[in-house]
């Protein structure tokens, strides 16, 4: 089974295909949004997930009329492990940068990045609640992955009503977060789609990454208040997810079960959203 699915990945796009669930993980994504992502046609996508299930890396799932994929976790956990015990000999010194499950994260300040496309509402929410709920014990930052972008006024205006202080936001960039003049993240959140799909910088110190997908209110239509109801739903579905956050023991959480307490998290999202 190893040499099999080491041979799958061994195809670029398949290999883009799994790094992509890997990072929507524990997402359900359709087809059709995978082929959009990677620009890839239906029928050509449709063949590199057959191979990925036959290797047993990706398990599909039907929602309704739709096919839904996600990594299957088990099985790539198993392939990870003979690496590490065969070709690495069980020494994590040489083939991972961290020490897995090894002890929990120190007592300190954690910085925190939330990332979506345009870092103009659904970011700046959760940087903004953060700051609000647990600003004692995180930094909150956010960006966005697009060059340039504009703070959204429904947002500002959700952020005031909520008495959060608007003064200091601004739309940011993620280059902002990479290079040595960079703060050192110790957790990074996508909290759209489009941005889980991006190629964005390796982060340096490996910071715990979480994927909070949600639909972009930016792109809501109907009446103002139909536009506005989709802000407020945005808002208040990360506030619920980062109350969870901040309430985790992180100091007394290693590695491996604070990435499990991040992935729980964005189940309940998913549940509710469902």
């Amino acid at each position: 089974m190893i040499p099999d699915q080491l041979t799958t990945l061994g195809h670029p796009v398949r290999l883009a295909v799994f790094r992509l669930l890997m990072r929507r993980y524990p997402d359900r994504v359709p087809a059709g949004e995978l082929s959009s992502a990677l620009d890839v046609k239906p029928s050509t996508m449709s063949a590199y997930l057959a191979a990925l299930q036959r290797a047993g890396l990706v398990e599909q799932t039907r929602s309704g009329t739709s096919l839904l994929y996600s990594i299957h976790m088990a099985s790539v956990r198993q392939m990870f492990g003979f690496l590490l015990t065969d070709c690495c000999r069980g020494r994590p010194d040489l083939c991972t940068p961290f020490r897995v499950g090894d002890t929990p994260m120190p007592d300190q300040k954690y910085n925190v990045l939330f990332i979506c496309t345009g870092n103009s509402a659904r970011s700046i929410f959760a940087e903004s609640l953060l700051r609000q709920i647990a600003g004692g014990r995180f930094v909150a930052y956010s960006a966005g992955t697009t060059p340039s972008s504009e703070l959204n006024p429904f947002a500002l205006e959700v952020l005031s009503s909520k008495g959060h202080d608007i003064a200091p936001l601004r739309a940011k960039n993620v280059a902002e977060f990479s290079g040595p003049d960079a703060p050192r993240l110790d957790f990074v959140f996508t909290v759209c789609n489009q941005a889980a799909h991006e190629e964005c910088p390796a982060w340096e110190g490996q910071p715990v990454n979480g994927h909070w997908g949600m639909p972009d209110p930016v792109k809501s239509v109907g009446t103002p208040a139909e536009k506005a109801l989709a802000f407020q739903k945005a808002y208040g579905d990360l506030k619920r997810r980062i109350e969870i956050f901040a309430a985790l023991p992180i100091d007394a959480l290693d590695r491996i079960a604070l990435q499990n307490a991040v992935d729980d998290i964005a189940r309940e999202g998913a549940g509710e959203s469902a």
